[in-house]
């Protein structure tokens, strides 16, 4: 029976005691703040100071966006976290025939510098951290972000914040991807050297397991298929000539916190102790701060129903807290009305005063990794971390997380995985409130926040305007030196840079690109 099985799909024992931790040694555990982490990476964790809390936000235009992320400071928000349109995840100006009908929709729209400085307008980026959820095009966004602060006087040294920048999950679970892998890897590293010298205090990575989990991976698969792509970005780091100590601290993660609260802490447990070890054995790391596992958390959109979607509150504080309770650093917690539509005002306040009860209302954050010694924990932390070694094993037998995403492997099976749970929820096996059980006979009248469809014209207007405005031989030549670069070995940040400042687009950009590179072409040979 299910109810027997954790969502990894090992046992679940009705009673843990004593002998489940037979031969147990405390000391592999260590000491919070100390090798191999998995009680935490800080020794006083949230005793000296709560979780970062963002809220995930960004649609229509930048203008709009704007308003949204000084409400959100204002009602305590203490790091931002921007979501981008479908256009430009995929590199696309607004007015790209594939941009028709996507502009705005998932998130802000940002074509070019003039949209960058209206989306951060008051809004002092020496003083708030910022998380952009961005992949293929991360380069162009964090150059943009930059360029944004210096015009603000802000030094690029006291920067602070993360791009996702994971493109490799991508090709397993998302398909916002645009260049080859290999392509891929050179633009990851060339970020990662780029931050070194010019942004040092910026995460160059956010490696995700989130959107493996919303395709469906359990949290095995999200901690092995995380780590193995982790694994692949250091190689490539490596590769490219970089020292693993000057990079590797700058490496952070992102993972989803599910409703089965007990199997969730287990896994930010295990993941920690996993990499610690990954970056000390296999790649030698020296420094304390590379062989952090640090990370930060988003409750479960998967498991958010538009069946009842009050109820949606009582699930994202439940996963907020297994979140924390498993030693998160940052936190965003999903809004009740997402299974609908962009969440409306109140319902991203509500969310946020979901993370405030918590840090401030409860005691979990008056001691560090408070289920340490656990039967249960203990137990689901070694079979978790025995669970994901193995699948790790795997990638590492196919050739490697690149490898194994060309033969389609990591794709097949969280396939498998999502198959199996559908069919549980069909069943009546996994039950699931109010959508098969406990469900009403007619639901309650929702009105959603919707946005305007009109903001696609404006926002083509503004990049007719701004072309018309610019200095288009400083932009072409700005350009061809991105284009001499990328067909060379040079940083292309530098050039990047440069094109953004003339105020070239995010499509001319991807463009450039795209001509050299390619576009990558999916397989589905596993």
């Amino acid at each position: 029976m299910r109810e027997r099985e954790t969502e990894s799909g090992t046992p679940f024992k009705t009673v843990y005691d004593a002998e489940d931790l037979a031969g147990f040694d405390p000391a592999r555990l260590g000491e919070p703040g100390e090798f191999p982490y998995t009680r935490g990476v800080y020794p006083g964790m949230y005793t000296e100071r709560p979780w970062t809390m963002r809220q995930y936000a960004g649609f229509g235009t930048a203008s709009e966006s704007n308003q949204r992320y000084r409400e959100l400071i204002e009602n305590g928000t203490t790091g931002l976290s921007v979501a981008f349109d479908l256009p430009t995840q995929m590199g696309y100006d607004s007015d790209a025939s594939l941009a028709h009908g996507e502009v705005g929709k998932v998130g802000v729209a940002i074509d070019s510098l003039a949209d960058m400085r209206v989306l951060f307008d008051r809004i002092p980026l020496g003083e708030v951290s910022t998380s952009m959820t961005i992949n293929a095009p991360a380069a162009v966004l964090l150059l943009l972000y930059q360029l944004v602060a210096e015009e603000q006087g802000v030094d690029p040294t006291r920067l602070t914040g993360t791009i996702q920048n994971d493109v490799l999950k991508e090709y397993i679970a998302r398909g916002t991807y645009i260049f080859p892998p290999a392509a891929s890897l050179r633009l990851v590293s060339d970020t990662f050297s780029y931050c070194r010298s010019e942004l040092p205090r910026w995460n160059t990575i956010s490696i995700s397991g989130y959107h493996m989990a919303e395709a469906g991976a359990h949290p095995a698969q999200e901690i092995a298929f995380t780590l193995a792509n982790g694994i692949a970005y250091v190689q490539a780091a490596i590769d490219a000539g970089l020292a693993v100590d000057d990079f590797a601290p700058r490496l952070s993660f992102f993972f989803v916190s599910r409703t089965s609260l007990l199997e969730e802490v287990a896994k930010f447990r295990a993941a920690r102790r996993i990499w610690a070890h990954v970056m000390r054995d296999r790649f030698g790391a020296r420094n304390p701060k590379s062989l952090m596992l640090r990370f930060h958390t988003q409750t479960a959109g998967v498991q958010l129903t538009a069946q009842q979607p009050e109820v949606n509150l009582v699930r994202v504080a439940v996963q907020a807290l297994a979140a924390v309770l498993g030693g998160t650093q940052s936190l965003h917690t999903n809004s009740f009305d997402e299974a609908i539509a962009l969440p409306t005002q109140k319902a991203a306040r509500l969310a946020l005063r979901t993370q405030q009860v918590i840090a401030y209302e409860s005691d979990v954050t008056k001691t560090v990794d408070p289920f340490a010694g656990s039967y249960v924990i203990e137990s689901l932390t070694d079979d978790l971390e025995d669970h994901a070694l193995k699948l790790m094993q795997r990638v590492d037998d196919l050739g490697g997380a690149v490898a194994a995403i060309e033969q389609g492997y990591q794709k097949s099976e969280i396939e498998q995985t999502a198959y199996a749970t559908a069919q549980q929820i069909d069943d009546g096996e996994r039950i699931v409130v109010g959508v098969n059980r406990f469900t009403l006979a007619e639901e309650e009248p929702y009105e959603p926040l919707r946005v305007d469809p009109a903001i696609e014209q404006a926002q083509v207007d503004r990049l007719v305007s701004l072309r018309a405005g610019r200095d288009q031989q400083a932009v072409d030549a700005a350009l061809d030196q991105l284009r001499t670069a990328a067909k060379g070995d040079d940083n292309v940040l530098y050039p990047m840079k440069e094109a953004l400042r003339a105020l070239a687009t995010v499509g001319e950009v991807c463009d450039v690109l795209r001509e050299v590179w390619g576009r990558y072409q999916p397989s589905d040979r596993f």
